[in-house]
């Protein structure tokens, strides 16, 4: 049986009380039905710091980058000013001998984050302070290829009793359908696979809009990353995202799918072969046949050419500013001096560029993206600012 529910506190005292009083650890855990492994956590803790040790302590995660109490926000900031040559250690060294056993002492990375938001590091990018998913600036498409958009039209059930998963894409200015899917999920290695025979067929687009959610984002890759949008990134494609919630602003990639809706999947086909066949059709009348009146009455596949930038796999990636480059492994790692830092599985495989911009505090970037800085100390990657949060594009 776990904690009962009358006192966290006084459950703890009688824990306690009954292995100073000689009893093994295994019987009194197994007495309060907990693990072995909680019981010594709960022992080592009293013996490090007493009787406070036992009270309920917060699960809430300090993260002093987005939440640093104001008054050590403002200590560090005025520092910096009186001290302009100083950096974060100094200034964190500053802090301890000021506020040692009043606060928590916030890490170097967060002293360094906190200058840069306030602009206080001559190193530092400006960039959008935007950390959620909030869309970016979206563009006006004027020649094919300047944008595609791309989304999963609703899955239905097939007469097989399958799901279907209908990836499409769509030329924005002239309104061509390039691509509708009939995919058994939203998982991205059969999305990627689309996308490199488009690719293929079609060359490269300038950018790609899309919503934030799988597997064009990711709600829990860093800075809402994805696999995917780190390969377009890596192709040169800038990223579009439609703000949370607001499906009209890809209005003419949505007219479509209510279309395709009607006229492509009532009634559903048997199967995952048939359906494709349907929407084999279906692109053939709505590029070929159908006249748009956003275009004059004409029909796609007058105004639509192929993009002259062609796909030929991933450019290399190369950091000439930086002080080294690193490559981060599979399980989204780094290793420095025998450190290993977390970084963020979407970018497994990729080469990041690091510099040292302090005694034990460095900055590291993806292609010209700032992620935020690896305190050696701390063996941890400090974000900041989400650089995401304008348009992305690699080529600015």
């Amino acid at each position: 049986m776990p904690w009962r529910e009358c006192s966290v506190m006084e459950e703890r005292l009688r824990f306690v009380a009954r292995l100073l009083e000689g009893e093994g650890m295994s019987e009194v855990c197994r007495a309060f039905g907990i693990s072995r492994k909680t019981g010594y956590k709960i022992f080592n803790r009293y013996r490090q710091e007493g009787l406070e040790a036992l009270c309920d302590r917060s699960r809430r995660p300090v993260r002093y980058a987005n939440q640093l109490p104001g008054q050590i926000e403002r200590l560090i900031v005025e520092t910096k000013r009186e001290k302009p040559h100083w950096g974060a250690r100094k200034i964190r060294e500053l802090l301890i001998r000021k506020l040692a056993g009043d606060v928590r002492i916030p890490a170097k990375s967060t002293v360094h984050a906190t200058l840069d938001r306030h602009g206080l590091v001559s190193q530092a990018r400006k960039r959008n302070r935007a950390n959620k998913a909030m869309g970016t600036p979206l563009s006006q498409a004027v020649e094919p290829n300047d944008l595609w958009c791309a989304d999963f039209k609703g899955e239905f059930k097939l007469g097989n009793g399958c799901y279907c998963y209908p990836l499409t894409v769509t030329d924005q200015a002239s309104r061509y359908l390039l691509a509708c899917e009939a995919l058994e999920s939203t998982k991205e290695t059969p999305v990627i696979e689309t996308f490199v025979r488009l690719f293929k067929e079609r060359g490269l687009p300038a950018a790609i809009r899309s919503d934030n959610g799988l597997p064009f984002a990711s709600p829990n890759g860093l800075y809402n990353l994805s696999r995917l949008s780190v390969w377009w990134l890596r192709l040169g494609i800038s990223l579009e995202r439609i703000k949370p919630g607001k499906p009209q602003q890809n209005g003419r990639h949505e007219r479509m799918h209510l279309t395709l809706k009607k006229e492509a999947t009532r009634p559903a086909g048997m199967n995952a072969l048939q359906q494709q066949a349907r929407f084999d059709d279906f692109m053939s009348e709505f590029n070929a046949e159908r006249p748009h009146e956003g275009i004059g009455m004409k029909v796609p596949a007058q105004l639509y050419i192929a993009s002259s930038r062609p796909y030929s796999g991933l450019p290399e990636l190369i950091y000439p500013f930086h002080d080294k480059d690193i490559m981060v492994t599979a399980c989204g790692r780094v290793c420095m001096h025998r450190k290993k830092i977390n970084i963020s599985t979407v970018l497994a495989g990729q080469r990041l560029g690091i510099t040292e911009v302090d005694d034990g505090i460095w900055l590291v970037s993806f292609m010209h993206y700032d992620l935020g800085y690896i305190d050696l100390e701390q063996r941890t990657l400090q974000t900041i600012d989400n650089p995401f949060g304008t348009r992305l594009s690699p080529m600015s």
